[in-house]
Formats: C-alpha cells, structure tokens, sequence
C-alpha cells in the first residue's frame, strides 16, 4: 500500500491519539494507526492536532481590505459603516475588488481557511462586485470554495432597482438569497421582502441566508416572520438567518416561544462574534449590551449555529487576518462557553458545524472523504482556540498548499542555560 502523502502520528477532533493519514489521488485513504511508511512525502506530527479546513459561514469579500477608502469609520458605527460603502461604491472598478479579494483568499488559504460564503451587494445597477466575485470565484477555485449570496445592502423594497438587480445577480451564477429586512424602511416592508425572497427562492430552488434583525432594538422580530415564511414554502433546512443580535435584547418569555418556531422551521443561524460585539451596543451608556445572539440557547434548542469573520479591515471592522480561531475564541468568550463542551461547539461553529450551515456535502476528514485539511500546533480543539494555534500544513486535495513554521521561544534567562520553551499543556507541571 503506498499513498501520495503521509501524516504520522496526528491527532484528531474525535479525540483519537496518534493515529496515520493516509492521502491518495486527493481523496483520505485511510485512517489508522502504523500505516506503512510507503508514500511520496511524509509528514511526522507528533502529537499535533489534524482538523477539518476551517468555513467561515459569513464574510463580506467585495468590501474587504477597503480599510480607508474614501475615509475611516470615525464614530464606528454599523450606519457610518454602510453610509461609508455607499460613498465608495460608484468608484469601485472590478479590477480592484478582484484584486483585494484575491489578496484575501491567498490570506485565507494560508490559514486554513478553505470554504467561504461571502454576500455580495447587489444594489449597484451595475452588478460590479457580483461580476468581480464571480471572477474572483473561478480563479480561486482550486484551493478554496466560494459561495456568494445575492445581498440587497440598501434594502430589497427600499433601494431603488434592487428586485430586478438581485433576480439579475441569480441569473448570474450567484447561489444564495440574501435579504436585510431591518434596514428596510418599515417593519411592514421588512416583512413584505422576506415572504418576496422565500417565495423567489422556493421558486428558484435555491438557499437563503438574510442579516436578520441586526440591531439593539428587541422589537425587530423578523427571525419570527423569516421561519414562518420557511416552514410556509418547505424551505425547511434550507435558511438561515445571520447575526440575529435583537434576540440578545429580547425578553426570555418571548425567546421561549421562538427558539421551537426556528427549530421546528429547520433555521440555522450565523453570529459573527467579532463584529456584533463591536457594532452592538453603540447607543448604551451602561449596563453595555455584548450585542451577539443567545448562541448557547440556540444550540440547546437543536438549532445550528456557525461563526463568522463577517469584515476584514473594510468600512465596518478595521481589524481581522482570515484567522477563524481568532472568530471561535472571540464567541467563546463572549457567549460565556467556556466549558469543554462549549469550547467544542465554537470549534465546529468554524469547521463542521459552519459545514452544515453552507450544505457543504463533500465535508469532512474521514476515509473516502476529500484530502482538505489542516495540520495546526496544538494538541486538541481546545488548545488551538487557545494559542490561537500555527498552521503548520495546510493541504488541499491532497497537496500542501501553504506551510508555517512551527512557533517556539528561546529563553536566554540569568542563571538558566538556554532552553526553547514548550506549549502549556493542562497536567503538565
């Protein structure tokens, strides 16, 4: 037996120790200890934690690494922000978005970070980010899957051409339908252009993935009307609803009568901790709302729930490096689970679980499955949200696409030889 690519001695997120993976033909051949040392390239782990590639399950990929341009967001805010890309949006060429989005992917690649949905504003006559995307798309397609969400930013009723422009972007190749019923000009109108969207996707055959209630304001109930318009057209595991910060303010009588009504309507739902925390909360002087939706509820309610980077260094969030780690333990903390099995969820909130929100079906480190995967210094889940852990190997289809050295100290300390220090590990002093 003899594989292409060999990775000894790995551990895995199911919690087994140790074990060989063997790579064939870009597909996993084989999972198991003390498989035959018979391959084109091998890789010693020793000990170190072989994952599934990261999914962020939402991004913003037309306005990334725009930091700047026309002028920083002074005050902040989620409405600065938009206003923002509405002052940059008649200057864009689609030269540029593809250029700063290519710079993007190349980022993400080397963090692991392999499948992306990204939501693409549609309300440009043009269509520009939506052509630039689609290109964007096709060159990046063998080393990372690109999903693009048709996304009304100005509001599907409310900005002027945007019915038309969005059946226009599906036309396209776009393979998502996005909707922001909050920012339309009525909370009648918001729920107008959910049931115009769910029944256009009913139609369509096609998912949808709205910024749902992305706002302080608990009375901005849309998940309500979006689930009901879901189990109304039979779009049951099919929608998702994205941010879903009012529910943070709702009171718990009502939330107790909406957690069931999403489970029984299949709903999954997208917090993107980073940017909810910093957006949320602008008109509180304290007690300061956090902002992110109830996660650990959701997720007590059977309901998905995933994690994503939202912006990169663009008119809302001047931060961010691709890195979904840096998502994972920001929604760890900030949702409080810091318990083992909370910390296991946040980890698939950025691997499997995000996985299941994009209805990736060719998912997964098993035997049979596809050879994407990405070898990280930790020894577990656990410690990789902790180190925020180097990705030593990133592999796709069975070829390493990017590699990072490992990351160590020398201590050159008085009265001490020196020594290269070792990665804290529970039990080890």
């Amino acid at each position: 037996m003899s594989f292409d690519l060999l990775l000894r001695g790995v551990n895995l997120v199911d919690g087994r120790h140790g074990v060989d993976v063997g790579v064939r033909g870009g597909r996993i051949a084989a999972v198991e200890r003390d498989l035959p040392m018979e391959a084109g390239e091998v890789i010693e782990a020793a000990g170190q934690l072989l994952s599934a590639p990261f999914v962020d399950a939402h991004f913003h990929m037309d306005s990334t690494l725009s930091l700047g341009r026309p002028r920083l967001n002074q005050s902040g805010t989620l409405l600065e922000g938009i206003a923002l890309w509405g002052e940059l949006k008649p200057d864009l060429t689609v030269d540029a978005v593809v250029q700063r989005a290519l710079a993007y992917c190349d980022m993400a690649a080397a963090q692991g970070l392999l499948h992306i949905r990204s939501h693409v504003d549609i309300c440009d006559p043009r269509l520009l980010a939506v052509d630039a995307l689609l290109e964007v798309r096709r060159q990046v397609a063998h080393y990372i899957d690109l999903q693009l969400v048709a996304f009304p930013q100005d509001g599907y009723l409310r900005a002027p051409g945007a019915i038309d422009n969005l059946k226009r972007a599906l036309d396209k190749g776009v393979d998502v339908i996005g909707g922001i019923p909050h920012f339309e000009r009525t909370m009648d109108d918001g729920s107008e252009s959910i049931a115009r969207l769910c029944h256009l996707a009913a139609e369509r055959g096609l998912p949808v993935d709205m910024h749902c209630d992305e706002t302080d304001d608990p009375l901005s109930r849309h998940i309500e009307m979006l689930s009901a318009e879901t189990i109304r057209h039979g779009l049951q595991g099919r929608v998702t609803g994205s941010h879903l910060t009012s529910m943070h303010s709702m009171d718990n009588y009502y939330v107790s009568k909406l957690l069931p009504l999403m489970a029984e309507a299949g709903i999954h739902a997208i917090a993107n901790p980073l940017i909810n925390i910093t957006l949320q909360g602008r008109h509180d002087s304290y007690p300061k709302r956090r902002g992110m939706t109830r996660v650990p509820e959701l997720l007590a309610a059977g309901i998905p729930v995933a994690l994503g980077q939202d912006c990169c260094m663009d008119p809302w969030y001047s931060f961010g490096c691709a890195d979904m780690l840096e998502v994972a333990s920001m929604g760890a903390h900030v949702a409080q689970m810091t318990s083992l099995a909370g910390i296991s969820a946040c980890y698939a909130g950025v691997t499997d679980t995000a996985a299941r929100v994009l209805g990736l079906e060719d998912y997964g480190l098993r035997e049979g499955g596809p050879a994407d995967m990405v070898l990280l210094q930790a020894a577990d889940p656990f410690e990789a949200i902790r180190l925020k852990a180097t990705r030593l190997a990133v592999i796709r289809r069975g070829r390493v696409i990017a590699r990072s050295p490992a990351r160590t100290s020398t201590l050159n300390l008085p009265g001490r030889p020196p020594e290269i220090s070792l990665q804290f590990r529970p039990g080890s002093l």
